[in-house]
C-alpha cells in the first residue's frame, strides 16, 4: 500500500500542483492512498470548506491541520460536517472536530493522527500525553500515520522515537523546508522530519519574496501575500505491508509542475 503524505499545501499555487501531481500519481498507481497538510490551503492562512471539498476532490483522502485551524472563521462552526478533515489531537476539551479518522481503504482499515508540537508554538495540550490516550483506544496491529506539526526538529526526533514501534509512520509539517532524513527507525517506525512545502518555487516558505526582504531589512511591517509563479509539491510516499502493517520503506518526495504535463 503505496501513501502519500503531502507537505503543507499554501494557497492557489499549492492546490494547483496537488491537483496535478495527486492525479498523475494515482493514475500510475504510485499514490494508493493521500494524506495532505492544508492548514495554509485559503491564501495561507487556514481553510474553508470549499477549498476542503476542491482538495477532496483533486485526491485528498485526508486533510491535517495545524497552529491555522481556525485561520478561516467559518470553519469553525462547519469542522463537525467536513468528513476526514482532522485539527490537531492535543487541543483543549470541547474544540470542535477531531483529531483521528479511521479510514476503511482498499487494502483495510488505517488511522490517521494529527498533533501540534508546543516547543516556539501557542500553548497547547501535551501531544505525547494526548497521543498515549489515543493508542489506548485504538485496535491493535491498525496502521496509524502520524502528522506531527511542529517547528523544532528536536521535539519532532523526539516523538518520533517515543512512538517508535507503537504507529507505522511519524512525518512532521509546519517548517515548509523538507528534510533529508526519511527513514525506519530501530523498531520499524517510518520517520521523517518534515515534509515540506506544496506551494510556490520561487518564495519564502511560500510567501511573496519582497516584503518579506523589507521585513527583515527595515523591520517594518508587510502584507505576507502567497507567491505567484511556478509551484512545487514536496511530500513522502511511504510504503506500507498490509499483512503485517508495518513500513517497509519510506521516500521524500519532490514534484515540479512543469514535470506534470499540465
Amino acid at each position: 500500500m503505496k501513501i502519500l503524505m503531502v507537505g503543507d499545501i499554501v494557497g492557489s499555487p499549492g492546490r494547483r500542483v496537488f491537483n496535478a501531481v495527486v492525479k498523475k500519481l494515482r493514475r500510475a498507481g504510485e499514490a494508493h492512498l493521500v494524506v495532505a497538510n492544508a492548514e495554509n490551503a485559503a491564501a495561507g492562512n487556514g481553510i474553508t470548506p470549499a477549498l476542503a471539498k476542491e482538495l477532496f476532490d483533486s485526491g485528498a483522502d485526508v486533510l491535517t491541520m495545524g497552529d491555522h485551524i481556525w485561520g478561516q472563521r467559518e470553519l469553525e462552526g462547519s469542522i463537525q460536517q467536513i468528513k476526514n478533515l482532522i485539527r490537531p489531537l492535543n487541543v483543549a476539551d470541547g474544540v470542535p472536530g477531531q483529531g483521528c479518522v479511521i479510514l476503511q481503504s482498499a487494502f483495510g482499515p488505517i488511522a490517521v493522527v494529527n498533533l501540534q508540537g508546543r516547543v516556539f508554538m501557542n500553548p497547547i495540550d501535551c501531544p505525547f500525553k494526548a497521543m498515549d490516550a489515543l493508542l489506548n483506544t485504538l485496535p491493535r496491529n491498525l496502521p496509524i500515520l502520524v502528522d506531527f506539526h511542529a517547528e523544532a526538529t528536536s521535539e519532532k526526533i523526539a516523538m518520533g522515537y517515543y512512538l517508535d514501534g507503537r504507529v507505522a509512520a511519524v512525518v512532521g509539517t509546519h517548517t515548509h523546508v523538507q528534510t533529508s532524513d526519511a527513514t525506519i527507525l530501530p523498531k520499524g517506525t517510518a520517520y521523517m522530519t518534515d515534509l515540506g512545502m506544496t506551494g510556490p518555487v520561487h518564495s519564502v516558505l511560500g510567501r511573496d519574496v519582497t516584503p518579506v526582504l523589507k521585513r527583515f531589512t527595515t523591520g517594518m511591517p508587510a502584507r505576507f501575500d502567497v507567491a505567484k509563479g511556478p509551484a512545487l509539491l514536496e511530500g513522502a510516499i511511504i510504503d506500507i505491508d498490509r499483512e503485517t502493517s508495518r513500513p517497509i520503506s519510506i521516500k521524500a518526495c519532490r514534484f515540479f509542475e512543469e514535470e506534470t504535463g499540465v
